[in-house]
C-alpha cells in the first residue's frame, strides 16, 4: 500500500502529539494534520483527503455524531475511526449509529493503533471488543449471524492484528492449547481453512 494519510481530530491538541509519537515508526503511516473543532475539520479533511479519520467525541461546536456526514462528504474515500477514552459513554452509542468503521479506545499501545490505521485504511471495520456493547448492536447481530461467541471472536480479531498464537494467549489471560481450540471453532464456523482465509471471511462478514 501506498502512504496511507491520517488527520486526527480531538479538541486536545495533546492527543496530536500523542498519536504521532505512537505511529511515528511506521514509515508507511504519516498523520497529515489535526483540528480541534467540527468547522477546521471538514476543512482540514477536504484539503488533505486522508485514508483514515481518528475522530473523538465531542467538540466545542459539535459532537462526533453530527460530525460524520460532513466528513464523509468532504472525502469519500475516508474511513472514520472513533478514537475515544470512553466505553460506554452516550454519544459513543449515536456516533457508531451514525456508521462509523471503527472504534479504538485510547489505551491502545502503538502496535494496536499501527495495526488499527493498517487495517481501516484496507477497508476493514476495527472494533475494540471492550467498547460497551450496548454501543454496537450490529456486532453482536453479526456474532449471532456467524456463530461465533464473544472469546472466538476477540481471538480472531487479535490474529487479523498479526499477533502469533502465544502472544494471543498472552493478552487473553488463555492457555495456548484454548487459542488454538478458539481459532478451530471460528474456522468450522465460517468455513475456513486456514488462519488467512479465516481472517478473510471475517472481514466479509463484518467481522473485522
Amino acid at each position: 500500500m501506498s502512504e496511507i494519510r491520517v488527520v486526527v481530530v480531538d479538541d486536545h491538541p495533546v492527543v496530536l502529539d500523542g498519536v504521532r509519537l505512537l505511529l511515528r515508526d511506521d514509515p508507511a503511516i504519516r498523520v497529515v494534520g489535526g483540528a480541534t473543532d467540527a468547522e477546521s475539520a471538514v476543512r482540514l479533511v477536504a484539503r488533505t483527503s486522508p485514508q483514515v479519520v481518528l475522530l473523538d467525541l465531542r467538540f466545542p461546536d459539535a459532537v462526533a455524531s453530527e460530525l460524520v456526514e460532513p466528513l464523509r462528504r468532504a472525502a469519500p474515500g475516508a474511513r472514520i475511526v472513533v478514537f475515544t477514552a470512553y466505553r460506554d459513554h452516550a454519544a459513543l452509542r449515536a456516533t457508531l449509529d451514525a456508521g462509523v468503521d471503527g472504534c479504538i479506545l485510547k489505551d491502545a499501545g502503538a502496535t494496536d493503533l499501527v495495526s488499527a490505521v493498517r487495517q481501516a485504511a484496507n477497508g476493514i471495520a476495527i472494533f475494540d471488543p471492550r467498547v460497551d456493547d450496548r454501543a454496537a448492536p450490529r456486532m453482536r447481530s453479526r456474532l449471532h449471524e456467524t456463530g461465533l461467541t464473544q472469546r472466538e471472536y476477540d481471538v480472531v480479531r487479535h490474529a487479523a492484528a498479526g499477533r502469533t498464537n502465544p502472544e494471543i494467549a498472552e493478552q487473553l489471560g488463555l492457555t495456548r492449547h484454548t487459542v488454538t481450540g478458539y481459532l478451530r471453532n471460528a474456522m468450522r464456523k465460517l468455513n475456513a481453512r486456514n488462519r488467512i482465509e479465516l481472517i478473510t471471511k471475517a472481514a466479509k462478514s463484518g467481522l473485522l
